[in-house]
């Protein structure tokens, strides 16, 4: 509890200055939301949104250029001052549209812009994940909410072009540069449109002059929204040999962050459950509350750092004569996440969790992820994952061995 206050104090004198004179939060630090208050309908609002469209495709055409489309035969050439193809776009029904810098249009659902990442649905392709900054325009049949920093979140229709976004509201036109933009999702739709993830499951059983089952599996699962990113992760693997258990370790991770302006976020809740049978923990819990802040946010390179105190309990398989079967302390745990897009292809991601505790929970942890993601068609991923588990002192089983 006092760790809990403490974190809470120095949040207010951090940012308690930014939350006076930013007059679109309260005093809570809960960002103002922006609604449509016209009384439309979205079909109403789709419409006026549609005929917007219409009168920005449409230019006028100057008596010079009707001119100069005359032919040799006196006719005017009808092409000339026509629309080049290039510069029509699609019309959104019941799809949203974004077009990416190469000049391609994509039909289908957008997830989520988070960190500069686009997540777009599509029949053709699938669940796609589009750098931002490669995105030239989108238009959105669904309703988004939008995360402005230093504004207020708006909801509303997405029409962006050229670095220019505008939100529709009824009447109301709203508009903001790309740099302003934090985030957007779609809004006031099912809860399923928040969610997105990703499972990788390994089952090998071979039978012979020796009996092998293996079992591994790495699960992400994730739920955004305009400002707020929940995480879920679960990593795990069984493996016997001859009916002798040679590997049995699970570990789920969970992580709740609110962002309060582009880069910086706080945590109100992160927390794991670890079992591993050949480290002597039958289960171990940790829960803990944080900060974070984004330092390097650019197109190939994002590196997060996040930190806080939390509380471990872990209880023991076995332990030495007279000793306690669980233990309880306090902990500090730091955290650091970094995604480098090498090529089209290939991306490295490396995931780590530092914990400082006392000598009784092992003094000092560390559990770190390294992953070589290969895209070898598109269908076809090639994944390479390395894990380090590590505890400074580990409790001893009852054979005094540790």
């Amino acid at each position: 509890m006092k760790q809990l206050l403490l974190f809470l104090l120095i949040q207010t004198l951090l940012f308690g200055e930014n939350l006076d004179t930013n007059s679109s939060e309260n005093l809570s630090g809960e960002l103002i939301v922006i609604e449509d208050d016209s009384g439309l309908s979205d079909d109403e609002l789709r419409e006026i949104a549609k005929e917007s469209d219409t009168q920005k495709s449409s230019k006028k055409v100057s008596l010079n250029k009707v001119i100069d489309a005359i032919d040799e035969k006196g006719e005017v050439d009808v092409s000339k001052i026509q629309l080049n193809w290039r510069e029509l776009s699609p019309s959104p029904q019941k799809n949203d549209w974004i077009q990416t810098k190469s000049g391609e249009w994509f039909k289908g659902e957008i997830k989520a812009m988070y960190d500069d990442e686009l997540e777009f649905d599509s029949d053709e392709i699938g669940l796609y994940t589009f750098d931002f900054e490669d995105v030239k325009q989108i238009k959105t049949y669904h309703i988004m909410s939008t995360n402005i920093v230093g504004v207020a979140s708006f909801d509303g229709l997405l029409r962006f072009k050229d670095d220019n976004l505008t939100i529709i509201q009824g009447d109301s036109r709203y508009n903001f540069k790309r740099d302003q933009i934090v985030s957007f999702a779609k809004s006031g739709e099912r809860e399923i449109n928040y969610w997105s993830g990703k499972l990788t499951l390994s089952l090998d059983i071979r039978k012979g002059n020796r009996e092998q089952f293996d079992y591994t599996a790495n699960a992400n699962l994730n739920r955004r929204t305009n400002n707020t990113r929940l995480r879920f992760d679960y990593l795990g693997r069984v493996s016997n040999v001859d009916t002798v258990e040679t590997a049995n370790d699970h570990r789920i991770n969970e992580k709740f962050d609110v962002y309060l302006t582009r880069d910086f976020f706080v945590t109100p809740l992160f927390s794991e459950y670890y079992q591993d049978a050949f480290q002597n923990i039958d289960s171990q819990y940790k829960a803990g509350v944080g900060i974070g802040y984004t330092l390097i946010n650019k197109k190939r390179f994002e590196w997060d750092i996040s930190g806080g105190p939390a509380a471990i309990k872990s209880k023991y398989i076995t332990v030495a004569p007279n000793e306690e079967s669980s233990s309880s302390s306090a902990s500090l745990e730091l955290s650091t996440r970094v995604e480098y897009e090498i090529s089209k292809m290939t991306d490295i991601s490396f995931d780590s969790k530092f914990t400082f505790t006392d000598d009784k929970s092992g003094r000092y942890k560390h559990h770190i992820v390294l992953v070589f993601e290969n895209e070898l068609l598109s269908w076809l991923d090639f994944d390479i994952t390395g894990i380090w588990d590590y505890t400074d002192i580990p409790e001893k089983d009852e054979f005094g061995i540790s």
